[in-house]
């Protein structure tokens, strides 16, 4: 790294030297650990009575800590998602349930943006189409930081909601539902989309406050026109709505490239948890009870207020990440 002048090199250079050093040390620790270990053994069965028994208890201690050591170089060395320290797109989109499904995907951004927050990452808001009662009929959102991706790439699918909605007068319990998608945020190097392909529109942006925005054509809509994917940025500037559209069309059309090759190997997979299906239910969040399941992996946590709080969200992330790594754990043993 100190050889190199480019910048764009320096932070390849940067990115390969973050995402090897936890290897090396992890090595480095288990190679220690049992260096150690053959001293504490020799010591043991030394002459000095205090001295053995001393090195016979760190050896036992040690020795017991051997199996993590060598668990965490293993899953080191297991093959791992490319994209684990990127950052992300992500979007939320209100599904079955009318204004309630819009109402409720409003409550899963405002979770994952105070989730963020708490993580250090920062949220910039790409896209958005309010509901007619409130919340988001969609939002997409850039969320920056490292490793946000592997964080969140669990959350896509579709999040179920059961809870009496405040338009409702008879106190009845109804069924909504929101879809997630995260997408890892790509560099410009890893995908390639030819001018040819697009047709971009400008046109006037809707919505409350600003002559700006009801007077200038500053919204864009990209179509890319082999895969008919659609992207819209609605903000004042004009360029940036450009930059912003583009981007979120690189993540999409560098997650079909994902979900295509995921579906190939689906059957060699040990857990489907990263599959990307977005058309799976994963989660139901039960107000009446206080609950959310995800259903993946059967997990039941009864603190749903912290939960849309973002503040125990890593009470469900957790386990689905420790089901995904125990998953690629397996796949290295079997080889």
């Amino acid at each position: 790294m100190g050889a190199a002048a480019d910048g764009a090199e320096i932070v390849r250079l940067g990115k390969e030297h973050a995402e090897l050093k936890p290897v090396v040390d992890s090595v480095n620790a288990l190679e220690h650990a049992r260096a150690e270990v053959a001293d504490l053994e020799a010591m043991a069965k030394g002459d000095d009575a205090e001295m053995a028994a001393l090195a016979r208890e760190e050896f036992d201690e040690l020795n017991a800590r051997l199996p993590d050591l060598e668990r965490a170089v293993a899953l080191h060395l297991a093959p791992k998602d490319k994209d684990e320290n990127a950052s992300a797109i992500l979007e939320v989109r209100a599904g079955t349930g009318g204004d309630e499904a819009a109402l409720f995907a409003g409550d899963l951004f405002r979770m994952y943006q105070r989730y963020a927050q708490s993580r250090g990452w920062t949220v910039e808001v790409d896209s958005v189409s309010e509901g007619e009662m409130g919340g988001y009929k969609e939002i997409i959102a850039s969320i920056n930081g490292d490793g946000v991706f592997g964080q969140l790439k669990f959350e896509s699918g579709v999040h179920r909601v059961q809870r009496v909605p405040d338009t409702e007068a008879q106190g009845r319990i109804h069924t909504s539902a929101a879809t997630v998608a995260v997408l890892p945020e790509v560099e410009d190097v890893e995908i390639e989309i030819n001018d040819g392909d697009l047709r971009i529109d400008t046109y006037r942006a809707s919505g409350s406050g600003g002559q700006h925005v009801n007077k200038t054509d500053s919204a864009v809509r990209i179509t890319h026109l082999p895969s008919g994917i659609v992207v819209t940025s609605s903000e004042k500037s004009q360029h940036q709505n450009r930059a912003r559209a583009m981007k979120v069309l690189k993540a999409r059309l560098y997650d079909q490239q994902r979900e295509a090759l995921d579906t190939a190997r689906a059957d060699q997979r040990k857990t489907q948890i990263g599959s990307g299906d977005r058309s799976q239910r994963i989660r139901t969040y039960n107000y009446p009870q206080g609950r959310v399941t995800d259903h993946r992996i059967n997990l039941t946590v009864h603190n749903l207020p912290k939960v849309m709080e973002g503040e125990a969200l890593d009470d469900i992330i957790g386990p689905l990440i420790a089901e995904d790594q125990a998953a690629r754990l397996a796949s290295l043993e079997d080889r």
